[in-house]
């Protein structure tokens, strides 16, 4: 061999070399040479229904929830329920101690019968009056005079009745009762505790009714156009894994809050068997319509999202290479988003992995590992 040829073949395999180090031609690196290949999940981008929904978050409240306090001030007498019983509407939680009160009211009807009795009397002298006038007995000014009296003491009984009616009905406060139908939550008073006309620092009783739930959450203004009321709402709490239960929009706030640009929206749930209970954190969606034969892929496929311009990356397999593609992202439900622009139906799509994987990698499909 001589050197000519030896030089040619020295070239040959340097050049070889070189090309198998991942340079080109031109002296660049080829796009994921050199990389071994990338364990990756797939799925093929395809055409399905869509459920259009808005992604809220809140806290369950009850919708009759009252703090009973004291309208009569006194001492707790007695006591006649506990924590976490059921009561009816009605039904006597607490009585004050009434002694004072008592004789109060005893006041009162003694006056209201020394009144009526002075009515009486007052009559009969306007009654024997009037006669002694007919017959010329009695002048004009005691006739007078008789009516006058008489009429006082029609308003002094009316007056005393008052105060009896007025005595009577704050007497009957001082038994204090449930005004709605419920579970007594709390109850924050012990026989021999004084409590203030409505000043106690606390309420007396707590009752809560969990039959029907209401979750308020706030939606931003530019998507308050898709919101109805009656529309479903979907929702998961952490109290119950994997289960998702449903209520409904029951209302609509018909003015966006300023600062915010928000619009709060309630939502009712029925809890007929009581097994949700207010204040748990719910996640939850208000579904507003549903499309057919729109292409998705999953949220997970999305290996960068600016939700504001709608535009995300996605890694597409072709002959086992992967190949990032800027995609226009829609609607999205769940885990699944909706493909504007960027991807057409069978595409092979990246769902793991992609984080790791550059343009040009060569994949392996984890799956089959």
């Amino acid at each position: 061999m001589n050197r000519s040829t030896a030089a040619v073949l020295l070239s040959t395999t340097l050049a070889l070399t070189v090309a198998g180090c991942g340079k080109s031609a031109d002296g660049k690196t080829a796009p994921g040479a050199g990389r071994p290949p990338v364990a990756v999940d797939t799925t093929k981008a395809a055409p399905q229904d869509l459920e259009q929904s808005v992604e809220v978050v809140g806290t369950l409240t009850a919708r009759s929830e009252v703090e009973v306090k004291s309208e009569y001030s006194g001492t707790v007498a007695e006591v006649y329920v506990t924590q976490w019983v059921r009561v009816k509407a009605g039904t006597p939680l607490a009585r004050l101690d009434t002694r004072e009160a008592d004789a109060g009211v005893a006041g009162a009807r003694a006056a209201a019968l020394q009144a009526e009795v002075g009515a009486q009397r007052a009559a009969r002298e306007l009654d024997r009056t009037v006669k002694l006038k007919e017959a010329g007995l009695a002048t004009q000014q005691g006739l007078d005079e008789a009516k006058t009296a008489s009429e006082a003491a029609k308003a002094g009984v009316a007056s005393a009745k008052a105060q009896l009616a007025m005595t009577e009905a704050r007497l009957s406060k001082a038994v204090l009762r449930a005004p709605i139908d419920g579970v007594v939550a709390a109850r924050n008073v012990n026989v021999g505790d004084y409590v203030e006309n409505m000043g106690s620092p606390a309420p007396m009783f707590r009752i809560v009714d969990n039959r029907v739930l209401e979750l308020t959450a706030s939606v931003p203004s530019a998507r308050m156009s898709e919101l109805k009321v009656g529309q479903p709402f979907a929702f998961t709490s952490d109290a119950y894994p994997g289960k998702e239960m449903s209520g409904r929009v029951s209302f609509i706030n018909p003015a966006a809050d300023e600062s915010s640009r928000t619009v709060k929206v309630k939502a009712e749930i029925l809890n007929a068997d009581e097994s949700l209970k207010a204040g748990l954190f719910v996640k939850g969606r208000i579904v507003t319509g549903k499309r057919t034969g729109v292409l998705v892929v999953p949220r997970s496929a999305l290996v960068s999202w600016d939700t504001a311009t709608r535009v995300a990356g996605v890694f597409v397999v072709e002959g086992g290479v992967a190949k990032r593609v800027a995609v226009e992202t829609g609607a999205s439900a769940g885990e699944g988003v909706e493909i504007v622009k960027g991807l057409a139906g069978g595409q092979e799509v990246v769902t793991r992995g992609g984080f790791s994987l550059l343009d040009g990698d060569r994949v392996k499909s984890a799956q089959g590992a």
